[in-house]
């Protein structure tokens, strides 16, 4: 993150408009309170780009390179029932 990406609150708020323009034309930028950074702004279209869902959780897992480490994952099917467990 380069200084040009960070803006104080005091800067966001009298520039707004200014950086919205930024954000869209220059991607995400960071807003810091009291010299740490709190917040980023992003456009709406890097926002829904990054939500989006790629794959399963347990498509996630079958595909890890940590699976290399050692081991087998062994994730159950989803026709078995839940198990019970007490709260």
């Amino acid at each position: 993150m380069s200084a040009a990406d960070m803006w104080s609150v005091a800067e966001a708020k009298a520039r707004l408009s200014e950086l919205l323009d930024t954000v869209v034309r220059d991607g995400p930028q960071t807003i810091s309170r009291r010299g740490r950074p709190v917040v980023v702004v992003v456009s709406l279209d890097e926002w829904e780009r990054r939500k989006r869902r790629r794959g399963t959780l347990t498509d996630f897992f079958a595909t890890s390179p940590l699976r290399e480490l050692g081991g087998e994952l062994e994730l159950p099917s989803r026709d078995e029932p839940m198990r019970e467990i007490g709260l």
